[in-house]
């Protein structure tokens, strides 16, 4: 009796009906806990990572997860044991493995990728990692080295995974396929599965002198550190790709990417909105009353302003260019700023009569918008 699959679902500790993204991060999330790199003295790693591989290929295929959810595992591996007499009916054409690895190309049943990839060269995975920068730098850009862990080729074996001197050996139970083929035999023809080859663990290959450095995995995980250009105009939560610095190929496949996560750190004064930046400017009563010239920061440092009179709260003024540069252009974008007049607090009496008086000294001319909102009033009220 073959082995009972798992449920997909349950390979990935999600729930039936789970969405893309889900099933993509639980994926990423088990591919890190049981990859065998990572874990080189478990050799139940290997195959907990392929279940999992497995699992991901049909539940990242709207159409394979459809026939999944509504057949289970019959519905996307014909071989699979569970299927019942339902094979019956192909009798006739002989070996059904044989069949669907010529419609399917081996991809999908019966873990016939390993049949045809387990020497192939495969591409390193990528790297994440993330930086933390002030805004001021996110404005002007900057050099910055940064630590990552990777998994690089073995320069003592060279990738082979052999001591010096010896090389691997062809596995003679799979003859390098990484899997081996069985055949039942049932009235009306006969059925074939696939399995990961014991004899290798589905490697294709057998090293009987393992290089002492890497352990004849033929890759070993160092840090290192990389200098990374910022470019300026960078955001919070954008991402920069260095192409070829992931963790190396295997079997002479391209390395992955490196992937750098950049976080920016608030500003006391500026806030950004894409290339243009904003701040508030608080101005003094007399300053908004009479106009003045006021000091405005900015990211070049400080420029000197015109208010004029009667500046209200709430006025907003563009510098133009003083915003941040647009990447990769030689364009900026603009500052705004933003005016908030400060009542004067904690007056003394002399200073309180002299308001007064100031008080009285004007009229509704000197208050515009005050004079405009009673007459509207009086206009509701009067219809």
């Amino acid at each position: 009796m073959a082995e009972e699959k798992r449920d997909y679902y349950e390979v990935l500790g999600l729930q039936k009906g789970a969405s893309e993204d889900e099933i993509k991060k639980a994926f990423k999330k088990k591919a890190r806990e049981f990859h065998p790199d990572l874990h080189p003295d478990d050799p139940s790693c290997e195959e907990k990572f392929k279940e999992v591989n497995e699992a991901y290929e049909v539940l990242s295929d709207p159409d394979k997860k459809q026939r999944y959810d509504q057949f289970g595992h019959a519905g996307v591996d014909p071989n699979y044991a569970g299927a019942g007499g339902g094979m019956d009916g192909f009798g006739g054409f002989g070996d059904m493995g044989d069949i669907l690895e010529g419609i399917f190309g081996g991809f999908g049943f019966g873990g016939g990728s390993a049949r045809s990839s387990a020497n192939a060269p495969r591409r390193g995975a990528d790297i994440e990692e993330s930086v933390t920068i002030s805004f001021m730098e996110a404005c002007t850009g900057l050099k910055k080295d940064i630590r990552i862990n990777r998994m690089s080729t073995c320069e003592a074996c060279k990738g082979t995974g052999a001591d010096g001197g010896t090389s691997a050996d062809i596995c003679p139970d799979c003859h390098g396929r990484g899997s081996v083929k069985t055949t039942q035999r049932i009235p009306f023809g006969a059925i074939s599965s696939t399995k990961v080859c014991p004899h290798c663990n589905g490697k294709g290959k057998i090293i009987k002198n393992p290089c002492p450095k890497c352990k004849g995995v033929g890759r070993y995980r160092m840090t290192k550190t990389v200098a990374v250009n910022i470019p300026a105009g960078i955001a919070d939560g954008q991402t920069i790709r260095r192409r070829g610095e992931g963790d190396c190929g295997i079997n002479g496949g391209p390395a992955g990417d490196l992937m750098i996560n950049v976080n920016v750190k608030s500003h006391p004064l500026f806030s950004r909105e894409g290339f243009d930046i904003h701040c508030d400017i608080p101005v003094t009563y007399t300053e908004a009353v009479l106009g003045s010239e006021i000091t405005v920061p900015t990211i070049d440092g400080d420029v000197k302003y015109s208010i004029s009179e009667g500046t209200q709260t709430g006025t907003i003024f563009r510098l133009k260019g003083k915003g941040v540069k647009k990447l990769n252009r030689d364009d900026r974008g603009d500052q705004y700023v933003k005016i908030y007049v400060e009542v004067p607090k904690n007056l003394n009496k002399k200073q309180k009569d002299l308001l007064r008086e100031f008080e009285g000294s004007l009229n509704e001319k000197n208050y515009a918008k005050r004079q405009s909102f009673f007459e509207k009033l009086r206009s509701k009220l009067d219809f």
